[in-house]
């Protein structure tokens, strides 16, 4: 694997000092009646209100604002299933550039909606990674437009890490926890905690139909994903190099939890917290109902990550 520089808690800091015009500070929640049903003292970093809907707005407008002046007026580009596209496409009509989004064909209408809200130039492909790739790879040979990669990319970790500088600004977890898709979450959130707080565990949660970071982290060989089926649309995403080494150093445990018990957690949270959240979201707390021996008693904080679910399918 290629050698990467890893981000420090400076350049998280940097980054929040750098986006924080422009983001916003979400809300820490908490549902007694959760607290009842885990065990545990949860509160949830609630994401699902961070512009575009999603935290992937940090990452984005982080990569965004780094780039130079004269990097950025052929534009920015990217393949996404929706999240981090829509938050690209925002962070470029912020700084006043053209956006390229490759997206997958069969992408929640929703994420296709804002997508295209926001301003972007799309271009649909077949749902694999490979299309993903190489309409990508055509579509800056056309235009010039720099690569700000989802999730494999120093600066979106960075952006992605803010969110724990604000968790660690308020409250000091035993467990903060982070679902996995392409790993820039919680690769962000594991070096934000581990430098300000080495106590704190940091775990992440996957669905069981998604497993290569599972894989990955207790193989100890990076293992690409393959086929993943899950309702948690944000997750099908392979683990990116970098995100990969950063997991492998500073992340404790990665825990999986089934579609059934994802959809049982995302309807919870819908009915006991009054909050709308997507799919992907509900992996944490799907991952606290399946091992609810690891979390008893203990302090933990969850990232909820998106909520832009597709109201006209929802899963209950």
């Amino acid at each position: 694997m290629t050698e990467y520089r890893i981000p420090d808690i400076t350049d998280i800091k940097e980054a929040g000092e750098r986006i924080k015009g422009y983001i916003h500070n979400t809300p820490l929640l908490s549902s007694q009646t959760l607290n009842s049903i885990t065990g545990a003292d949860v509160v949830f970093k609630c994401e699902n209100f961070q512009r575009a809907g999603a935290f992937k707005f940090r990452g984005a407008c982080n990569a965004v604002f780094s780039l130079k002046e004269s990097i950025l007026k052929n534009g920015v580009a990217t393949h996404s299933s929706g999240n981090h596209a829509a938050a690209l496409s925002l962070a470029a009509k912020i700084k006043g550039i053209k956006a390229y989004v490759v997206m997958p064909e069969n992408a929640p209408e929703i994420k296709k909606k804002a997508v295209a809200g926001y301003g972007a130039e799309i271009t649909f492909c077949k749902p694999t990674l490979e299309a993903r790739e190489t309409t990508l790879q055509k579509v800056v040979k056309n235009t010039g437009a720099t690569v700000i990669h989802p999730y494999n990319n120093f600066n979106v970790i960075c952006g992605q890490g803010t969110a724990a500088l604000e968790i660690q600004d308020v409250v000091t977890p035993d467990i903060v926890m982070a679902p996995v898709g392409g790993g820039g979450l919680i690769s962000g959130t594991a070096l934000a905690v581990k430098n300000m707080s080495a106590k704190t565990l940091v775990y992440g949660a996957e669905p069981s139909g998604a497993d290569d970071a599972f894989k990955s982290f207790y193989g100890n060989v990076f293992v690409p994903s393959v086929n993943p089926d899950t309702i948690a649309d944000g997750l099908l995403t392979s683990l990116g190099e970098i995100n990969y080494t950063i997991i492998k150093r500073y992340v404790d445990e990665i825990f999986t939890a089934s579609d059934d018990t994802i959809i049982k957690a995302m309807r919870l949270i819908w009915e006991r917290m009054k909050i709308i959240v997507e799919p992907s979201s509900a992996v944490p707390l799907a991952v606290m109902l399946e091992h609810p021996e690891k979390f008893r008693k203990k302090k933990v904080t969850v990232i909820i990550t998106g909520g832009n679910a597709d109201l006209d399918n929802l899963p209950f």
